[in-house]
């Protein structure tokens, strides 16, 4: 008897080992999958610039990286008793203007190199609902608490979104041409937007990609279907956390095992088991830290961490 509809997932023709870099975009979800990456020790980085939600915003940082562009002082504003930047997210802000701007651009530097050396490109999008200030006419990131006034509220289009994608990817590929993508629609529910409003804005994300991909206008580039895995296969309000629209940590640990089997290469997967026992036995609290067992699984545990270093030596706990 069956009590839910699995959604079909392909393996990877692209798929990702211990050796690969992986610099991962976009929305919260692209967090919950990023801890999941850091946590089993591959070489990864997530949202330097912050959580992203629209294609647009991932499409004009991408490009700043890629170009090496750097932040001025036109590009920040006061607020709030912060310095923020319209272009970044808020966890970013930062009271010294002089400290945010150096900030900023160490990381535009940092991103450039990391996305130069990077296999693979993960890419979480999130909404199609976007803010325009006014005075600029340009899409933001983040409002930072803006008064609402200061923006007009709309939703991208397939076409410009499908724009953005595309050109996300060539401006990428003009940097690091051989990297593989990852592309996937983020689950987490933009009630705000409204109900209505949020299934056209996940519609309009889901049919740009894929039109891309039918097109094969992305080459070395696979979809994996994180929002259809919670929203079909699970279809539960249980498996989503107290506020009813993220996906709970039973549900982000089920799609991470369908990304696991069908993204990362079987070579990894007995290094997977090695680095989690590892990391469960770093959490073990001992009620006699002296006593010889506890020494005796210390010396166990420096073991196997030394046996993993030896094939990774990047990896550290």
């Amino acid at each position: 008897m069956k009590f839910t509809t699995p959604v079909p997932i392909a393996n990877s023709n692209h798929p990702i080992d211990y050796n690969a870099k992986i610099v991962s975009l976009g929305s919260c979800f692209a967090v919950n999958m990023g801890e999941k990456l850091d946590y089993f020790k591959f070489q990864n980085r997530t949202n330097p610039f912050g959580i992203i939600f629209n294609p647009v915003s991932i499409e004009k940082l991408v490009a700043r990286a890629v170009d090496q562009r750097m932040f001025t002082e036109a590009d920040i504003f006061f607020h709030n008793e912060r310095f923020h930047c319209y272009a970044v997210h808020s966890d970013l802000s930062h009271q010294d203007k002089n400290e945010f701007l150096e900030r900023l651009n160490e990381i535009v530097a940092s991103t450039h190199q990391q996305i130069k050396e990077s296999t693979h490109v993960l890419i979480t999008y999130g909404t199609s609902w976007v803010y325009r200030e006014k005075e600029k006419s340009v899409i933001v990131t983040n409002c930072h608490k803006m008064p609402q006034t200061h923006f007009d509220k709309h939703i991208l289009s397939v076409a410009t979104i499908e724009t953005a994608i595309q050109n996300t990817v060539d401006t990428i590929r003009q940097l690091n041409p051989s990297c593989a993508f990852v592309f996937t629609i983020s689950p987490v529910r933009h009630i705000k937007d409204g109900f209505v409003e949020n299934q056209r804005s996940k519609a309009h994300l889901i049919t740009a990609l894929q039109n891309l991909l039918y097109e094969q206008q992305l080459n070395y580039s696979e979809y994996f279907p994180a929002y259809e895995i919670v929203i079909d296969e699970l279809r539960d309000y249980r498996f989503y956390s107290d506020d009813l629209l993220h996906p709970s940590s039973v549900a982000i640990d089920y799609v991470w095992e369908r990304f696991r089997e069908t993204t990362l290469s079987e070579t990894t997967f007995s290094t997977l088991e090695e680095v989690d026992s590892i990391q469960k036995g770093l959490l073990h609290k001992p009620f006699y830290p002296a006593s010889e067992s506890h020494q005796k699984f210390v010396s166990k545990l420096q073991e196997k961490i030394a046996q993993v270093q030896a094939k990774f030596p990047f990896i550290q706990f």
